[in-house]
């Protein structure tokens, strides 16, 4: 600020002031409880209002670097959100937590032998200091912190409850294993191989069961990064085969790690979306990584086996000259040749002396690629297995080969490829000279390769037999399905690109898995009297790591040195044995599958959430949303990159638990709500380096750093780009109500923007108008007055509630600031010079100023002689004053505004049409002739053409 302290006045509104404001309110806040929401019972209970609004931000991260400017966007739009409808008196539910279990707190405690607790702790003092200067209205009881073991004890028992669960096919749900197990029992259910039940040992038993559950063991593909000593997940490898974190070559290898069955939700994930308020944007992301299909189930004998295709286009097996397998297909080494077929084409052996040579080293060069590089990648590689596929719709031999392109988690991990009508495979096809049939007839004119569009089948029939030739698509795969499936070659099926969750992590910093493992390696889950099961405390956090190129290495995880508690002798109900722990944990992603339930009810010691107070916050609420409504969390506000895994594993959790009697909603979000970013320009110097941002200077359109010219770029705000404008900066020179408001008058919520710390001033100046229509800069006395507002006043009030209510219930928030801004300008045009402002103007405005700058509003708020306004009231519109007398047209000739002519409210076209004809200066343009033609838009404008 540059105004110096002579020229201030003694009660200017100042980021000092402003400061000594906030300070004051946010111990009133703290100390009277003002955001407290009451349960309908438990500790936190209270009387509860039918209207209840439960606003939530998606869980951050604690990270030692602190808050950014952009961070706190999406945190103040819940506030403003949650605090207008407590102002409407709801009760509200806002609160904050952390996900504080992950990977950077546990590589800060490999490098400095810190405890990864102590720094994540330290971590949640900084942010909460800096979100609490916010003035953000979170009940402060119901804080959770994964990493609490009164948190992460439910999260187990969650893990537990989808572990001794198993998923119905005909009820279309989850139910207790128990009762599957009574099933087979009771011999409603026959074993896969038709054996009775009590023909079976406990072991031959435990099996069946076990590959029922919805939680299991799996030798299943992983990312392997021997460099580090851990698993990585899909995200966390670059598109060159490579670990984000050291740069290390990732080996894709079959390890055993638990699943979950979420693949068992796939049609109701897909199907529930249509019964949630979320972005289009977001569904259509969610229904892409399900990907649901339908088509056919195909075998292609080879080598005394089959080998299943999924196909969405049966229609074109005809076209099919060649087999591609993944390259981790289980009957690959089963059924490549021993040598070369003596007419081999060189393209098609990888420079290898045998198939067997060939399919190794292809499959070492695959595990170190990402399967996003893998499906990206346009150069097509691969190499011939040395067998033969029968295909059943010709008999034709058609060739095998294995491909990187083709992955093993989707579908059987194996395709028929027709290139005459995929791109891919006509790549394919032309690299390694394979033949090409087309079976659908190109449209007219069609010049290029692989044609994918729709057309009658064509070089589809066999003599004397099967034909499709003449079909359209539909038609033909119905006829080819049926044909298969009398013929035994195969049957129409549904598949999906979803697959199992792989839920284990070889790492130190995350929940520990509440089984343990007997002598023969069996799981058994531990008794709910034993959660929560604490992670232990080790001396060295750091995966075993082995060298980089060395992918037959196995992990071992930090958890495996802690022998105390990894062997163990429990009592799980049979007498004392000796059992091993699982040394994997959780992943980051446990803690915040269910996160809300425990917002609900955070002290709740017996259960993870009471009944009666899930049912209020997250039931249904069909009266009011209609039969089809879900239920869930009202607002959930956050980032767009958690539009997938994060949402998608949280509904799954959400599903298990709904099936299972433990909660009423199927839910978890009903509305969901994606906000921008706060992005930030960064200058770099001849050497590529980023210098100082707040140090540049704008010259005659160039950038320059202490006299050298620099290069602007656009894009995040962070340490690195040396861009970072922090909240504590900005409540130091402004205020946090100015900081609050600007960042929610920069543009609309869903939309990113441009930081710029000059705009501020702005925000900052409309606070100091407003201060100054309330309160006198030199006395400190109130300036109001009981003077009654002129009808003109009335009219801009009542127009301001009602689109600023309107503003807030839509999020509009940016929209909401400029109509007060408005009103403001009005009064601060009418009444500057007078006595004062009227009250009846001053205290609406200052009521709706609230959810938007609620410290300066509660302070003028007190100084009119009036209590907290946390709970309101919110200003309402007297519809007297919304119905306009008259309407201005704006006049345009030609397409350009002329002229502006005013009429009666109620004027008919015609009318509305000679006022602006007989207007002056649409008479000297016209020159008193006839225009060709006149359109009059009612309420909105006139358009001559001439």
């Amino acid at each position: 600020m540059s105004e110096s302290a002579e020229a201030v006045p003694a009660h200017r509104y100042t980021a000092a002031l402003a400061g000594e404001i906030e300070r004051k309110w946010q111990e009133h806040w703290q100390e009277h409880g003002s955001y407290h929401a009451p349960n309908p019972v438990g500790p936190l209970a209270g009387p509860v209002p039918d209207d209840k609004m439960f606003v939530q931000d998606m869980f951050p991260y604690p990270s030692g670097a602190g808050l950014h400017v952009g961070h706190p966007l999406g945190f103040i739009g819940t506030d403003v959100y949650a605090r207008y409808h407590r102002m409407l008196g709801h009760n509200v539910l806002h609160t904050m937590g952390f996900d504080a279990f992950g990977l950077p707190a546990e590589q800060y405690a490999i490098r400095t032998g810190q405890h990864p607790r102590k720094t994540t702790e330290d971590n949640i003092t900084t942010y909460l200091r800096q979100i609490r200067r916010l003035g953000l209205g979170h009940d402060e009881r119901r804080r959770i912190s994964t990493i609490d073991p009164e948190y992460y004890k439910w999260t187990q028992w969650i893990f537990l409850q989808i572990y001794n669960s198993w998923y119905d096919d005909k009820a279309d749900k989850a139910r207790p294993i128990n009762e599957l197990v009574t099933e087979f029992a009771q011999d409603k259910r026959r074993t896969p191989d038709g054996r009775n039940w009590c023909e079976l040992t406990v072991a031959q038993q435990q099996e069946i069961v076990n590959s029922y559950r919805l939680v299991y063991l799996s030798d299943a593909p992983v990312n392997w990064v021997p460099g580090l000593g851990t698993v990585i997940s899909n995200e966390e490898v670059t598109s060159d085969g490579r670990s984000e974190r050291g740069n290390f070559p990732v080996f894709r290898r079959n390890l055993r790690q638990w699943m979950m069955r979420i693949t068992a939700y796939a049609d109701r994930l897909i199907d529930d979306l249509d019964r949630l308020d979320w972005p289009d944007k977001i569904k259509a992301m969610q229904r892409n990584w399900i990907g649901r299909s339908h088509g056919a189930q195909v075998k292609f004998a080879v080598a005394g086996a089959d080998i299943e295709v999924f196909t969405t286009r049966p229609d074109t097996l005809f076209g099919a000259t060649y087999m591609v397998v993944a390259p981790e297909h289980p009957l690959v080494d089963a059924i490549a040749t021993a040598a070369w077929p003596s007419d081999v084409d060189s393209r098609w052996t990888g420079g290898a002396a045998t198939p067997a040579e060939a399919v190794a080293a292809y499959r070492r060069a695959a595990s170190m690629k990402s399967e996003l590089d893998r499906q990206e990648n346009k150069d097509k590689t691969g190499v011939f297995t040395g067998a033969y596929a029968t295909n059943p719709v010709n008999g034709a031999e058609i060739p095998v080969f294995i491909a990187d392109y083709v992955l093993m988690g989707y579908g059987t991990g194996a395709i028929m490829a027709v290139p005459g009508q995929d791109q891919r495979d006509w790549d394919f096809a032309t690299a390694f000279g394979l033949p090409i049939i087309r079976t659908v007839e190109p449209s007219e004119g069609f010049d290029g390769e692989a044609f994918t569009g729709e057309g009658p089948a064509i070089n589809s029939s066999q003599e004397n037999g099967l034909s499709l030739d003449g079909m359209a698509i539909d038609e033909a795969k119905k006829t080819i399905i049926a044909w298969l499936e009398e013929h035994g070659h195969g049957h129409g099926t549904i598949q999906y690109k979803l697959r199992d969750w792989l839920f284990s992590r070889q790492r130190y910093w995350g929940e520990p898995f509440p089984i343990v493992y007997d002598e023969d390696g069996q799981a058994h889950p531990l008794p709910e009297s034993m959660l929560p099961l604490r992670l232990p405390d080790v001396d060295d956090y750091s995966p075993t790591t082995f060298d980089p190129e060395d992918a037959d290495t196995e992990p071992s995880p930090p958890l495996s040195r802690a022998t105390d508690w990894v062997n163990v002798e429990l009592d799980l109900g049979d007498g004392t044995k000796t059992y091993r722990r699982d040394t994997n944990t959780m992943p980051n992603w446990a803690g915040s599958c269910w996160y809300q339930l425990r917002y609900v009810d955070p002290t709740n010691h017996e259960r993870f959430v009471a009944e009666e107070n899930e049912r209020y916050w997250l039931g249904p609420r069909t009266e009011k949303f209609g039969a089809n409504d879900p239920g869930g969390v009202d607002l959930y506000i956050g980032g767009v990159e958690h539009g997938v895994l994060h949402l998608l594993y949280s509904r799954f959790w959400q599903k298990v638990l709904f099936d299972l009697g433990h909660v009423t909603s199927p839910e978890p979000y009903r509305k969901l709500f994606n906000q921008g970013y706060i992005q930030a320009y960064a200058y770099t110097d001849s050497r590529g380096q980023f210098v100082p941002a707040a140090d540049v200077v704008e010259e005659n359109g160039k950038f320059f750093y202490e006299g050298q010219e620099v290069t602007q770029s656009y894009g995040k705000m962070g340490k690195t780009e040396r861009n970072v404008v922090t909240p504590d900066a900005m409540c130091d020179s402004y205020g946090a109500d100015t900081f609050r408001l600007y960042e929610m008058s920069m543009g609309p919520m869903e939309v990113s923007r441009p930081w710029a710390t000059k705009d501020v001033v702005g925000a900052h100046r409309f606070l100091q108008r407003l201060w100054r229509n309330v309160v006198d800069e030199v006395s400190g006395d109130v300036r109001v007055t009981g003077d009654e507002p002129t009808e003109a006043d009335l009219r801009q009030l009542n127009k301001a509630i009602a689109g600023v209510r309107e503003d807030y219930r839509e999020m509009r928030f940016n929209t909401a600031g400029a109509k007060l801004i408005e009103l403001n300008n009005h009064l601060t045009k009418t009444y500057s010079s007078a006595a004062g402002t009227p009250r009846a103007l001053v205290e609406p405005l200052v009521l709706m100023l609230a959810p938007l700058a609620p410290h300066v509003a509660e302070e003028l708020w007190s100084r009119l002689g009036k209590d907290s306004l946390v709970h309101g009231p919110f200003p309402v519109a007297d519809e007297r004053y919304l119905v306009q007398d008259t309407i201005e047209y704006p006049v345009q000739v030609n397409g350009k505004v002329r002229s502006r002519v005013t009429v009666a409210a109620d004027a008919s076209q015609d009318a509305v049409k000679s006022a602006a004809l007989a207007d002056e200066k649409i008479v000297a343009l016209t020159g008193g002739n006839e225009p060709r033609k006149v359109i009059v838009v009612p309420g909105r404008l006139v358009n001559i053409v001439l």
